[in-house]
């Protein structure tokens, strides 16, 4: 068994089935999904963009996310190419920090929209203190930025604190 999470785990050292193209390996780049018709657990390759996961066993399609969560989704330099980079679709990154007053005041607007727009845009927080390598990559300056991100690719980058409207406006644009 290896040490991290992020170094590959040969599938069947584990006792799973393979289901997919790569065999054996598995990492944390990788999910395990239940089939919604016939209740199989498969891996899916999370950053394989543009394929459609099928269940090994039925094979019917398998959901790649289920839609973007009714909540603020917690991310961090590991995970952010799975959560952010290969997610289809519309991802609002908060860039913030524990210290930040004004990142404080935006983070119940925040949890409100992920509410309102969940399945259809994912909402996600990045916490810059504990993940320089993201806020360094895209050059965030100042706490609260907002990242706006279509299909992996940036949009929009949005610095300061926002009225809800303005962040509504910004999620439309790229939607």
């Amino acid at each position: 068994m290896p040490a991290t999470m992020d170094e590959p785990v040969n599938c069947r050292q584990l006792g799973h089935s393979l289901h997919g193209e790569e065999e054996g390996i598995m990492n944390a780049m990788d999910a395990i999904v239940s089939c919604k018709k016939c209740g199989a657990k498969n891996r899916v390759k999370t950053a394989s963009r543009g394929k459609k996961p099928v269940c090994g066993k039925c094979h019917a399609p398998l959901p790649l996310s289920g839609g973007a969560p009714p909540r603020v989704v917690e991310i961090s330099d590991r995970t952010f190419e799975s959560e952010v980079l290969a997610y289809p679709g519309p991802v609002l990154v908060d860039c913030w920090a524990p210290w930040c007053g004004p990142c404080h005041t935006v983070a119940p607007v925040l949890d409100a929209l992920a509410r309102e727009y969940g399945g259809k845009v994912k909402i996600t927080k990045l916490n810059i203190d504990r993940n320089p390598l993201i806020a360094s990559r895209y050059r965030v300056m100042s706490v609260p930025t907002m990242l706006f991100f279509k299909n992996g690719r940036l949009m929009d980058t949005v610095p300061g604190a926002i009225q809800k409207t303005e962040i509504q406006r910004h999620i439309s644009a790229i939607r």
